[in-house]
């Protein structure tokens, strides 16, 4: 299969792990961003046949993990009022809120339904025009342009019954929040690959050389993985912190600037909770004033509800690099996909999802 057989051939993933074994002579602690690395990663067992030097944490790389509880408690308001009809990619509609999740409030009634695109939502409303349609826009810079482009549509056609619950979080921000907090154990970082495929990488250097630390926009793939260690690795053992691009097929320095600019034109960049970790300044966007009729926080008056994090998850440690899933004392136990605590036991990227999937149970 072209242009996916050539990222798991084995043989040039041995060629590749031999390499990262020839170059590594001292410990280094890597941090993956995204959540699709990290399933990469364990699905994959790249983490076990990599040299004892090398430790791979993971980092706040699911969107679905970081949103945080009270914003899933305003969706749950949202989509229990009787006149609307709330819109979500599927993987939100288990992630636990403070009492419930949006399955169950399908389950007593409420009109939830799953979408793949906020236009397919945008459609939606255009249909049920006495009904009030609500998307919830949740991601990272990766979906930022298509749920703009459902607002700039919206607006450009009149549509007045739609609106979004926005949670769009931005990666850089998140970055520099864990590699300035005094626990921090990242000297590495392996950056999205389509956070950056939409924003570039121009953002990553400053941070690159405040902190020292190398930062490489990786694919997803096993061969994408192990080669953006190894150029990690290198930078690291050279005493190099730079930006170096490991995802050349999809990712450009500029990025994509029709998205940026369109994204830029409906959205502004705001304070921002993470689900687990708190409030990171300016790591958020929000709908800007001119389009606040499409915003479901203000439409819905739901902007107050304020809700505070379980204890016994320690989702926002896993989320940081501090600690594996399995050094929870819930895993696999009160916290399981069926009866989740936290987000990253629900997501598909979820570090918790993929440790229990591929049965990483023992520390």
């Amino acid at each position: 299969m072209k242009y996916l057989d050539e990222f798991r051939d084995p043989i040039l993933a041995k060629k590749i792990l031999a390499e990262i074994h020839k170059t590594v002579t001292k410990p280094w602690v890597i941090m993956e961003i995204c959540g699709g690395q990290t399933h990469s990663i364990i699905r994959n067992g790249i983490d076990q046949v990599l040299p004892k030097e090398i430790e791979l944490v993971h980092g706040p790389g699911c969107p679905v993990c970081v949103t945080p509880l009270e914003i899933i408690d305003k969706a749950i308001a949202i989509a229990g009022k009787p006149n609307v009809i709330f819109t979500s990619f599927g993987d939100m509609l288990r992630v636990p809120g403070s009492k419930k999740d949006l399955f169950m409030v399908k389950s007593e009634g409420g009109d939830v339904r799953t979408v793949y695109s906020p236009l397919e939502a945008l459609t939606i409303a255009k249909n049920n025009p006495k009904k009030e349609v609500v998307f919830f826009a949740v991601g990272f810079e990766t979906t930022a342009p298509g749920n703009a482009m459902a607002i700039h549509q919206a607006a450009k056609e009149g549509i007045a019954n739609f609106s979004e619950l926005v949670s769009h979080v931005l990666v850089p921000p998140a970055m520099e929040a864990l590699l300035s907090s005094p626990e921090n154990r990242v000297q590495g970082y392996l950056a999205a690959g389509h956070v950056c495929t939409i924003m570039g990488w121009e953002e990553y250097d400053p941070i690159a050389e405040k902190y020292q630390v190398p930062i490489v926009p990786t694919g997803f793939e096993p061969v994408d993985v192990l080669e953006g260690i190894l150029l990690v690795v290198k930078q690291l053992e050279e005493g190099r912190y730079e930006v170096e691009n490991q995802y050349l097929r999809s990712v450009k320095r500029e990025g994509n600037q029709p998205a940026q600019e369109l994204i830029s034109k409906i959205y502004k960049i705001t304070d921002r909770k993470w689900r687990g970790i708190g409030e990171i300044p300016q790591s958020g966007l929000s709908i800007r004033e001119q389009y606040s009729a499409y915003d479901a926080n203000l439409k819905f008056s739901v902007e107050d509800i304020q809700t505070n994090e379980p204890e016994l998850c320690i989702s926002g440690v896993i989320l940081q690099g501090l600690k594996k899933p399995n050094e929870c004392p819930a895993f696999g136990k009160e916290c399981t996909p069926t009866t989740p605590l936290g987000a990253t036991m629900v997501s598909s990227e979820g570090a918790c999802a993929a440790y229990y999937k591929y049965q990483r149970m023992g520390k």
